[in-house]
């Protein structure tokens, strides 16, 4: 793993959470049914969403490298918007960044970690496995008949 500086996001990073999320989920534009809201996200959006959410950036030295947000109802936490830079993936950024979350998650008493995967993306769904992720249920897009996604969640140790 890479010495990866992760520090809670402000509404000062905005635009480079924004940033980050457009260029990170670009591979997927034109690929996925429903299209990724990721693509059209704008540093004001970003700020909307952190009224009620936090954010965690990942550097790699002074760039921006990858993202997460995150969200603790009651009784788990909740992340979302995963994202890594091309340049940086396969070198253990994402699983620093859920590692993040899953701490956070620990210090708040929410014993439990969940995320949404696209049925699209099985590749994606194999990793959060790998990392102790289980399906609870199917879940669908607004407007489309039939499942599209599944949310996935892990039981934290001691939890």
């Amino acid at each position: 793993m890479d010495g990866w500086l992760l520090r809670e996001a402000s509404e000062a990073d905005a635009e480079t959470l924004a940033a980050v999320l457009r260029d990170a989920f670009e591979e997927y534009r034109g690929k996925l049914d429903p299209p990724s809201g990721a693509h059209d996200e704008t540093a004001e959006l970003v700020r909307e969403k952190l009224e009620y959410a936090w954010a965690v950036l990942a550097f790699a030295g002074e760039a921006a490298a990858g993202c997460v947000f995150y969200e603790t109802p009651e009784e788990y936490a909740y992340f979302s918007r995963l994202a890594v830079l091309p340049a940086y993936r396969r070198r253990g950024l994402a699983r620093a960044l859920i590692a993040y979350v899953e701490g956070r998650a620990w210090t708040l008493g929410r014993p439990r970690v969940r995320l949404g995967v696209r049925l699209a993306l099985p590749r994606q769904r194999a990793y959060y496995e790998r990392l102790g992720y289980r399906a609870i249920h199917a879940l669908t897009h607004a407007g489309y008949a039939g499942p599209t996604y599944l949310m996935l969640e892990k039981q934290l140790a001691g939890g």
